[in-house]
């Protein structure tokens, strides 16, 4: 399926970077613009003629004309490429999109960036707008919303679905860690990523990491941050400074599906409990890629303090803007949580996010129950 993407690259007249994580849609969306020259360098044939000659692509970029569009898909497989396409930039004024599912590899060989020359863009697995009318939340809890997913449900092909995410830790393994050289140890990284796959959407305890993957912490560190850099997830840190210090972060992984399929679950109905991970970690992303895709200079967090916690803080320049928390049952809401960040911040908006309910409704102390999509609209509205 063709699906209406939120990132509207025809519309940047500069050049940019457009990382995002496997089966987003980079490549796909790069090839509906208009474009004067595109290398894949998944192609083996191109990446090794570049490689061996990089100067090859500075000859082509001469015979192109100014502000013609120069794609170049998997970046980071020739990192030198880019000393050209700086070059291509301020003496030929040329445009280029330079797309990838990692910088890590580029930080790491101390490739050249730009400099601010380009912009800096993400393109993420399929948010519900970008569904439309199709979209079924219960779909994206247990499957997910990468694009070839959704198509393939769509088709009533759901053990194909399976097929596709059980095959993209393997991939993943194969493609970005092994071919990146990004460690050493693949095994170690492996046992890691099953046991981070069961703490999606939990307060990380490194040292629980270390000792259930048999990884030294140092290394269970040095492997969250791979996961971050290769957009496979994000940490969500307090918001409050005394509790960030302890180092107790939460994890969440990009895709439902993924990480189901990391955690050997698809062929199962998600339980009551996983749901509620789930759909956190749903919402979360959701927020993430409308603030992303809208350019909305907001930070996530969660709020800790004590036993309290609420899941979702949204803070601006100026302090919290409003807070969620995320529930699947329509069963009594208990509200300490809520009341006790009331108390800290009289004026903020609290929203309990709904999984079922169907329309808004107050609970004590002007705390609101929404149905998760008009959360959403909130959070837009609140924000602009």
């Amino acid at each position: 399926m063709n699906f209406h993407r939120s990132l509207q690259l025809n519309k940047i007249s500069g050049s940019l970077f457009l990382f995002g994580p496997r089966m987003t849609g980079k490549t796909f969306l790069l090839r509906q613009l208009r474009h004067a020259l595109f290398l894949d360098l998944l192609d083996p044939e191109v990446e090794l003629s570049l490689s061996r000659s990089p100067s090859l692509f500075w000859q082509k970029l001469q015979m192109l004309s100014k502000d013609d569009l120069v794609i170049i898909d998997e970046i980071q497989r020739v990192p030198v490429l880019l000393n050209y396409v700086q070059k291509g930039i301020e003496e030929l004024g040329l445009r280029f999109i330079l797309s990838g599912s990692s910088a890590r590899k580029l930080r790491r060989d101390s490739a050249n960036l730009l400099g601010g020359r380009a912009l800096d863009l993400r393109l993420y697995p399929l948010t519900h707008e970008e569904i439309g009318k199709a979209f079924d939340v219960e779909m994206a809890l247990a499957y997910g919303t990468l694009p070839r997913v959704v198509t393939t449900f769509l088709e009533g092909k759901v053990d194909d679905v399976r097929r596709q995410l059980k095959a993209y830790g393997t991939i993943y393994i194969k493609e970005e860690v092994q071919a990146e050289a990004l460690t050493r140890n693949v095994g170690a990284f492996q046992r890691f990523l099953a046991v981070a796959a069961q703490m999606n959407a939990e307060t990380i305890e490194f040292a629980s990491v270390s000792r259930d993957s048999s990884v030294s912490m140092s290394t269970v560190k040095e492997y969250f941050s791979i996961l971050e850099d290769t957009l496979l997830g994000s940490f969500l840190w307090p918001w409050d400074r005394s509790e960030r210090k302890k180092a107790r972060p939460k994890f969440y992984f990009f895709d439902c599906g993924v990480v189901r399929a990391l955690q050997n679950r698809l062929t199962d109905s998600p339980t009551p409990q996983e749901k509620g991970f789930l759909f956190e970690t749903f919402f979360y992303n959701e927020l993430r890629r409308i603030r992303d895709y809208h350019e909305k200079p907001y930070e996530l967090a969660f709020w800790r303090e004590g036993k309290h916690e609420v899941d979702i803080l949204v803070t601006g320049p100026r302090g919290p803007v409003m807070a969620f928390e995320c529930k699947t049952s329509l069963e009594t809401i208990s509200d300490d949580a809520r009341i006790a960040l009331r108390k800290r911040f009289p004026a903020l908006p609290v929203f309990i996010v709904s999984l079922k309910d169907a329309h808004p409704r107050k609970l004590p102390h002007d705390i609101v129950v929404l149905p998760w999509r008009q959360a959403l609209d909130i959070f837009l509205v609140k924000t602009d």
